[in-house]
């Protein structure tokens, strides 16, 4: 999902890429972000090889691989591009080659591709920059596909969620509702933005958005092993963090010890025009 930051921590509430302190905190543990965050649908990473006109595949803040290993299995020669060197190195270790740069500002040197994809991350990103430099790199007829995990958490553990987090910090403007996006349709604002984007650059057909619904069973362990990879937590002192999963860990315990979570990834796609 989105982690969009809280009003008190960004310059204006629709420019997420302007925060670059949250944007660069989840290399603060790099493995155990590329071990708990979720992966991507096989049918979305079918939909963006069929729909590219070649293997050449450049994935933008690319993290620590986990949706550039995913198109590498499928058959494409994958270019990450990643800020956080602490990502990056992490990456190349499991078998990406990565450039680190912030997009808007890496230096292609000539380089293009078939399809740029950027999961869970271009809302970090300059929407009219990126979206020029997208442009700039891509083959006529290439592919740029953004997409999300969007998720909706039962309402037991997203209640427990904000009123421990009310708790811990009761200046936080975490509430329940901020805690348990609700689905896609919360997002869509920021699906808007990027269309928009695409289109003010120029260079590409009308977006279009692509959605794969899908759902995943957590045991305790397995969700409170990924909350911290959570852009709200990356930044919290060891012993606030702690009493937030014991808060959280508790609900999932009164839950049978799991829940499973509705997702659906959404894409904002658009061809490269000549």
């Amino acid at each position: 999902m989105p982690t969009i930051p809280s009003p008190g921590d960004r310059p204006a509430v629709d420019e997420p890429h302007r925060h670059r302190r949250m944007a660069e905190s989840f290399g603060t543990d790099a493995e155990r972000y590329d071990r708990a965050r979720p992966r991507y649908p096989d049918a979305l990473v079918r939909r963006v090889v069929t729909a590219a006109p070649g293997p050449d595949l450049l994935s933008v803040g690319c993290g620590t691989g986990i949706d550039a290993r995913q198109f590498q299995a499928a058959g494409c020669t994958v270019l990450g591009v990643e800020p956080d060197p602490r990502m990056a190195a992490l990456a190349r270790r499991l078998g990406i080659d990565v450039d680190v740069a912030t997009f808007e500002s890496w230096d292609p040197t000539g380089r293009t591709y078939d399809a740029v994809v950027a999961a869970q991350s271009w809302h970090w990103i300059d929407p009219v920059a990126g979206a020029a430099q997208a442009a700039r790199v891509l083959r006529p007829g290439g592919l740029l596909a953004a997409f999300w995990n969007t998720f909706q958490l039962p309402p037991e553990v997203a209640e427990a969620f904000a009123t421990v987090y009310r708790r811990v910090l009761p200046d936080s403007p975490i509430t329940p509702q901020a805690a348990n996006p609700q689905g896609p349709d919360t997002y869509q604002p920021l699906f808007t933005k990027v269309a928009d984007g695409i289109r003010t650059a120029g260079g590409f057909g009308a977006p279009e958005q692509w959605r794969h619904d899908w759902e995943w069973t957590y045991t305790r362990d397995a969700w409170l092993d990924q909350l911290p990879t959570h852009g709200t937590l990356t930044r919290l002192p060891p012993e606030q963090l702690r009493e937030v999963l014991s808060g959280v860990g508790t609900a999932i315990d009164a839950l049978g010890g799991g829940f499973t979570m509705p997702y659906a990834t959404v894409s904002v796609t658009a061809v490269r025009t000549d």
